[in-house]
């Protein structure tokens, strides 16, 4: 029987970096895994995905209309012979029918990954191509979705992610949901640890030689290698490169005071509850 397990995470904060991990240790492959052909399943937001299973266009619904319809689409997998592995942006929203948008029963957890604020937002500003002012703003916006404009149809359907501080609580706090929670830069700083659990959180194998295969397959410098030589489908077309550094910190060197003490009073509550303020609110 299967169902899903959501890799979830607001953008910028590592989701491609773990899938591809994932990838490498399922496939226990003597080469890298391809960066393009992940086969981890596709991300909860795709179009393609929901016009599949439903038999019809969605473009021809709006918006609500559509969200109601994808807790539908997700009880499919349960059909199923395997497990899927789905990239997710969206916070953990409910339908206008009261239905969490995941769906219950086609959920069987979430892997939550969480990355400190104020290394998001000059990585979404990249990836964007706005300000980091802008990127700020986006984070701080109880009401922001990706895909929204009904001007222009995307391969994805709207995406609501809440203010940043609001999308990880939806995760991290949503009753009854079967989750781990892990962070960026403990995926950095310790990372057999980090793989490890999320390995047996998934019920994938999580032998130690395995999975520090696929931590060095999944490692910054292999995906930068990978998406120089033929390039990332992921990457937007105005984005220079998807993976730009891949460490912590590195907001030290780009923000500003004044765009630091914003972005802290935005999400000081919760950045304090996962530990990058310190206990008089100072970045650590």
């Amino acid at each position: 029987m299967g169902g899903i397990y959501w890799l979830a995470s607001y953008p910028k904060s590592g989701n491609t970096w773990f899938r591809t991990f994932l990838r490498n240790l399922i496939d226990d492959s003597s080469a890298p895994a391809d960066i393009n052909d992940l086969k981890t399943g596709g991300i909860a937001s795709s179009r393609g995905w929901l016009d599949e299973v439903l038999g019809f266009d969605t473009a021809e619904l709006d918006p609500d209309e559509v969200e109601r319809l994808r807790p539908v689409v997700y009880r499919w997998s349960l059909r199923a012979e395997t497990v899927g592995y789905h990239k997710i942006h969206d916070a953990y929203t409910h339908t206008a029918d009261g239905e969490p948008l995941v769906s219950r029963d086609a959920t069987l957890g979430a892997v939550y990954i969480l990355r400190n604020p104020l290394d998001v937002a000059p990585s979404v500003a990249n990836h964007n191509q706005c300000s980091i002012d802008e990127a700020i703003a986006g984070m701080g916006d109880s009401g922001y979705a990706l895909c929204r404009s009904r001007q222009r149809l995307t391969d994805q359907v709207r995406q609501r992610l809440l203010s940043w501080s609001a999308h990880v609580l939806s995760w991290t706090d949503a009753p009854g949901l079967n989750r781990l929670v892990i962070r960026y830069e403990d995926m950095l700083d310790d990372p057999a640890a980090t793989f490890t659990r999320a390995a047996r959180f998934l019920q994938v194998p999580d032998d130690p030689a395995r999975v520090e295969k696929a931590i060095r397959f999944s490692g910054f410098q292999e995906l930068a290698r990978q998406e120089q030589e033929k390039g990332f489908r992921e990457r937007p077309s105005r984005a220079a490169r998807f993976f730009r550094q891949g460490r912590s910190g590195g907001w030290r060197d780009t923000l500003t005071a004044g765009q630091v003490e914003r972005i802290i009073a935005d999400h000081g509550a919760v950045m304090r509850r996962f530990g990058y303020l310190d206990t008089s609110g100072q970045p650590v």
